[in-house]
């Protein structure tokens, strides 16, 4: 009985060290995999654009169907053939990718630049409606915010996308 209750007790200790640390992790990779998917769907979209020759969008979408100006990245998003350069899905556009709501406690949110959408041309550059570059930073925190789980997506002008870690404050 006595070494029944000291492996019981030696167990529960090593539980109670392992839970904070399983947590970590797991949250370091909700934060990986959101960005990772939604840098997936950013070069979906630009080869797209590059393959059919015409502008594609990526923009926030909260029921997959229409684009949305309020609210961050992680309740959804929608890439499509934006046919009429407007940044918004209309009748007769194709929809090429649907991507709903992401896990609790993650934020994604864009600079004044891509705060609601990314445009593709047809040679694969970022550009805004108006016929201006496109170029911004995404910032991907976890709530609340630690610092190992910051993740950046940084888009350049020439429609270039890439994950970096972020820093303290970036949230």
């Amino acid at each position: 009985m006595v070494e029944l209750l000291t492996v019981m007790t030696l167990g529960a200790i090593l539980m109670s060290l392992a839970v904070p640390a399983m947590t970590g992790m797991l949250n370091t990779q909700k934060v990986r995999s959101m960005g990772t998917t939604f840098l997936a769907s950013l070069h979906l979209a630009r080869n797209e654009a590059i393959k059919r020759n015409a502008r594609v969008v990526l923009c926030k979408s909260t029921d997959g169907t229409a684009c949305v100006t309020s609210g961050g990245w992680e309740q959804g998003w929608i890439v499509f053939h934006d046919s009429n350069n407007n940044a918004a899905i209309n009748t007769g556009e194709d929809l090429i990718l649907t991507q709903g709501a992401v896990a609790q406690g993650l934020h994604l949110t864009g600079n004044t630049q891509v705060a609601n959408y990314v445009s593709y041309s047809a040679s694969g550059s970022a550009k805004m409606v108006s016929g201006a570059f496109q170029a911004g930073t995404l910032t991907l925190c976890l709530d609340p915010a630690s610092v190992p789980d910051i993740k950046k997506i940084i888009l350049s002008a020439t429609g270039r996308a890439r994950l970096q870690t972020g820093a303290a404050g970036d949230c």
